[in-house]
């Protein structure tokens, strides 16, 4: 049995600085390098303890291996920009491939790191896990060592909103079986749907240009990227981007910046649905981005 009051005393935004580490497929979109910069930028409160590379497949890959590799050079790129080599040395290769079959972890080099540092951490001082891709690596290192779950909080942007007719969001479709294990484990979760909350959170092309631009080189960067994939993908003068993976960095900075609530857990299904019962363990859900107040605080972090 899963004790839903300890969960919830969990799922409370922790007021200090915290360790956290985050998985990203960083080559995938736009938004990732966002997430990467602004955690690093946020240091007063997140103490950045590894970065895991995840896979990923889409237009830009062949396979979920080609993906992750792409990623780990994309946050090396991003590390650069930023003049951070120290951090070079914490950023680990995740998984090749997706979980299979539920019960069999992907070894990597990330899943191993993650349990690691999850078991020295503990119940009352938690390993934060930001979570913004694929979920093999995290879902891989709960099946290593389970015990993890009780030193851990994970923060995953993926699936949709529960409301939303279809649940076909990149980072759960591409990894069902994983999600189905993270929604139903029981460790601490933060779920941030994609279409109809994050949704919300969008960044315009003059926006970018008037508030990044030129500040410095890792601004530059994301205005031409973001302005690049934009036009690409059939932008045009009134274009705007959505930004995803930056709300889960922001979970855990401010409170001003989303509204959530306890829920119970979802269990997302094969055919692309949700599958409610409220007699499932309760999760923490986010269902409104503060767009205005989170844009402000990445922009003036970013340009610095």
């Amino acid at each position: 049995m899963i004790d839903n009051a300890w969960l919830a005393g969990q799922l409370k935004r922790p007021a200090g600085r915290v360790d956290v580490v985050l998985d990203t497929d960083t080559y995938n979109e736009i938004d990732d390098q966002y997430a990467l910069a602004y955690l690093i930028k946020s240091e007063d409160k997140l103490n950045l303890q590894a970065i895991y590379a995840a896979p990923f497949s889409n237009k830009k890959c062949e396979d979920p291996g080609e993906g992750m590799e792409k990623s780990y050079e994309e946050i090396m790129r991003i590390l650069t920009l930023m003049e951070r080599e120290d951090l070079k040395k914490i950023v680990k290769e995740g998984s090749r491939n997706y979980l299979e079959d539920g019960v069999t972890p992907v070894p990597s080099k990330a899943a191993e790191d993650l349990v690691q540092r999850a078991m020295e951490h503990t119940e009352e001082n938690p390993l934060y896990v930001i979570a913004i891709a694929a979920i093999t690596n995290v879902v891989s290192a709960i099946l290593m060592e389970p015990e993890i779950k009780k030193r851990m909080v994970v923060v995953w942007l993926g699936g949709q909103a529960h409301w939303w007719p279809e649940n076909r969001e990149f980072n759960l479709i591409q990894d069902i079986t994983a999600a189905r294990v993270l929604f139903g484990c029981g460790v601490p979760l933060v779920q941030l749907p994609c279409m109809g909350v994050v949704s919300e959170f969008r960044v315009s092309g003059p926006e970018l240009e008037y508030h990044l631009r030129g500040k410095n080189k890792l601004c530059d960067y994301l205005v031409d990227v973001t302005v690049n994939e934009a036009l690409r993908d059939g932008g045009n003068t009134t274009w705007s981007r959505i930004i995803w993976d930056v709300t889960a960095v922001a979970w855990l900075l401010d409170e001003r910046f989303e509204r959530d609530c306890l829920v119970h857990s979802p269990v997302p299904e094969y055919d692309n649905q949700y599958a409610l019962n409220q007699t499932n363990h309760l999760i923490k859900y986010v269902y409104h981005i503060e767009r205005d107040q989170l844009l402000g605080d990445l922009f003036e972090k970013l340009s610095k």
